[in-house]
């Protein structure tokens, strides 16, 4: 093998650091940009935010000023007190350059009346410590409430609450043994606190305590207690065996499930966090003069610029460390900028793409949407079709239909028998109509499904159709038949 120096040439794509920033900015969310942001502006002093100061900041101001030119302050004198002060005078406008430890605060102490709300535990522990439980039976049901779940159930065995009070009886030095027994009576009494069915194991035992605690007057308790011994058949909804098993006619069936309908599944729902997510969209779509306007949300939009102060210290000729950290910080604070910007118009010029191509979904609904995939919108934006994946995730755009994420419009698609294509958005949508207008008790089947669908000219399996309606959660039709 002989050694030999020569010269290659040869094409390679390094990613710079700046293409690599703008990579990562492109994928991230409205949150996480922002979160960015903020990274930035406390790490780098040339870079920072635009702050909007309303008209009404500006018109207080200049009412100020204008208060200060009047004759008033000229009049006072802080190194005495006038015979007669002008009427409406402040004490503190005439000893303003004093200082006290008696004078105002910076800022105003407020009492914080906010209410935080009670958890399903501190309910129950509230209770427990009103009733008149003995030591050990006091140690039971803490052990019991601690074991509850955040819908109210019991998340634990007898035997494993029982193992934990005498855990705790041995750590105290107490001599006294708890059977299961006496860890199930507790248990009993705590079901029928407030909220009824609290420290149930399972719905069927949950349920079955909400009716015992009604009176016994209810109309139909007594049916609705009969049902709950064939829970399998009822969850079957095997309505024909129940009847054979129970006796009950189809009225008292029909009306004692309605009364078990009013009951509370979860016993814990009412102490459940309520608190609402809401969704920032990033681009917003309305129609203006029959044309769909595409535009960013203007509240998202970050407003950066150069420090002025910082960038005019920087020096050409000087060589020292501090110049060369602010130019640094400046070639980075304008490479940043430069990635947001670029961002954005990546994110405009594909959600625009988007909206031309869904056109029909806007106008006319789901069953309108057509097929897109992420080549079609790569080639035509020119972009390659991993950067339209990173802007189209986790970014959202809000039409008149309501908020939908990018990834939404994009869907596979099914022949015709005129021989287009057909979105599955759109055939989902067809399935859940069509579900929805039958009649309970004849639901359609997948099959039956599929030819309806065939006669609209959409060719497409029975195990699609079953596939589509799991997607949508819709149950089969033996599930969804109603037969009272």
């Amino acid at each position: 093998m002989k050694l030999s120096v020569g010269l290659k040439l040869s094409n390679s794509l390094s990613l710079t650091p700046q293409l690599q920033q703008a990579i990562r900015l492109l994928q991230l969310s409205s949150l996480e940009l922002e979160q960015e942001i903020q990274i930035q502006l406390e790490s780098n002093p040339l870079l920072e935010k635009i702050e909007e100061i309303s008209n009404s900041t500006e018109s207080t101001a200049n009412t100020e000023q204008e208060y200060d030119k009047k004759d008033l302050t000229n009049e006072l004198n802080a190194d005495y007190l006038p015979d007669d002060l002008p009427v409406d005078t402040d004490w503190n406008d005439i000893y303003t350059h004093q200082s006290t430890s008696l004078g105002s605060a910076d800022f105003e102490e407020r009492e914080d009346n906010r209410q935080s709300a009670s958890s399903l535990k501190d309910h129950m522990l509230g209770q427990i410590n009103l009733l008149h439980f003995s030591q050990i039976d006091t140690l039971i049901a803490y052990c019991i409430v601690d074991a509850l779940d955040e819908k109210g159930f019991l998340d634990a065995e007898i035997s494993e609450i029982t193992a934990s009070v005498q855990h705790l009886l041995a750590d105290a030095d107490l001599d006294s043994d708890v059977e299961d027994d006496e860890v199930l009576a507790v248990l009993k009494y705590l079901q029928r606190l407030d909220p009824v069915g609290v420290g149930s194991r399972n719905l069927a035992e949950c349920l079955h305590v909400q009716l015992e605690s009604l009176p016994d007057s209810t109309p139909y308790k007594t049916d609705a207690l009969k049902l709950l011994a064939f829970y399998p058949l009822l969850v079957a909804n095997d309505l024909n065996k129940l009847m054979k098993q129970t006796g009950l006619t189809a009225e008292q069936l029909k009306a004692a499930i309605v009364l078990m309908k009013n009951l509370k599944p979860y016993p814990g729902s009412d102490f459940l966090s309520a608190d609402a997510e809401y969704q920032i969209p990033d681009v917003v779509v309305m129609k203006k003069a029959d044309h769909w306007q595409v535009q960013l949300n203007p509240d998202i939009v970050p407003k950066l610029r150069i420090n002025s102060f910082y960038s005019s210290m920087i020096r050409r000729a000087d060589q020292s460390a501090d110049n060369q950290y602010l130019r640094n910080q400046m070639l980075e604070a304008k490479n940043f900028i430069k990635s947001i910007d670029e961002r954005h118009k990546t994110l405009l010029k594909v959600a625009s793409c988007i909206v031309t191509h869904q056109k029909a979904f806007l106008e006319q609904g789901p069953e309108a949407m057509r097929p897109l995939v992420l080549r079609d919108v790569a080639d035509e934006v020119e972009l390659h079709e991993s950067t339209v994946s990173r802007v189209t995730t986790n970014k959202y755009i809000l039409t008149p239909r309501g908020l939908f994420e990018l990834k939404y419009f994009f869907s596979s698609h099914v022949g015709t028998t005129s021989g287009g294509e057909c979105s599955s958005t759109a055939i989902r949508a067809m399935i859940k109509k069509l579900i929805a207008a039958e009649n309970p008790r004849k639901p359609l089947s997948d099959n039956t499904i599929a030819n309806l669908l065939k006669d609209e000219g959409i060719d497409v399996a029975r195990r699609t159709v079953a596939k589509y309606r799991e997607s949508l959660h819709i149950p089969s039709s033996s599930d969804r038949k109603i037969l009272i």
